[in-house]
């Protein structure tokens, strides 16, 4: 019964071994058809945030207004698509007739393509780290609004990247200081003065902000003096 069971196991991991090597062709195409579409559009700024931040709430008006002044700046914005706080960066854009930028990922539950976006600048995936990788390319700043799982793993993963030089230093801004400032309370004490375990420069990198205006400000006077370009 032992060896009857170990054959089935290997005949089981022998037929995933076989799609693995064809699963590469579709992670290539998803790759290259998001640095097509992304190539052509130049300079952009990636928002992040909750899905279920309805219409009418504060960070949702928040990001339609820090969307809309960043477009009228020149630069792309680019969102997740679905709804809630990429709505609101989606919908900012358009307000400004803007390039708006959705990266579409097939989930059981929120998400769904909002409509802000058009057809040309609106990509699917199947694959979180593709997905991620286009997030991150052709950025020219990162927001961070109030959001979830998904947003706390955009966040630390942007992060690394810039902390370990991966790509150019970019703006990073978190948008609510009542939403964010325990978790920069709890890194400060905990992972910097109690552990050690990052640097007080790692912190620094990381900006907080309350309004449209001051998000805007910041990463407009970061590029009088910085290249706009891809990050790798």
């Amino acid at each position: 019964m032992k060896e009857q069971l170990s054959k089935l196991r290997m005949r089981d991991w022998t037929e995933t071994r076989a799609h693995s090597s064809w699963q590469i062709f579709k992670i290539m195409a998803e790759f290259v058809q998001g640095f097509e579409v992304l190539s052509r559009i130049g300079p952009c700024i990636s928002i992040f945030g909750s899905a279920r931040t309805k219409p009418g709430h504060k960070y949702y008006e928040l990001t339609v207004e820090i969307a809309q002044k960043l477009s009228q700046e020149g630069f792309g914005i680019i969102t997740g698509g679905g709804p809630g706080i990429m709505e609101a960066g989606n919908k900012g854009a358009h307000l400004a007739n803007g390039k708006s930028v959705g990266l579409n990922i097939d989930l059981p539950f929120e998400q769904e393509s909002n409509k802000f976006i058009k057809k040309e600048t609106s990509i699917d995936f199947d694959y979180f780290f593709v997905r991620k990788v286009m997030f991150t390319k052709y950025a020219q700043a990162f927001i961070m609004m109030p959001g979830g799982w998904g947003t706390l793993d955009e966040f630390f993963e942007v992060a690394t990247l810039i902390q370990t030089q991966k790509f150019i230093q970019t703006p990073m801004v978190c948008v609510g200081s009542e939403y964010w400032g325990g978790l920069f309370d709890w890194m400060r004490k905990t992972m910097l003065e109690q552990e050690g375990n990052i640097s007080p420069g790692d912190l620094e990198m990381i900006k907080i902000f309350d309004t449209a205006d001051e998000v805007v400000s910041y990463i407009s006077e970061f590029y009088t003096h910085n290249k706009l370009q891809p990050n790798f």
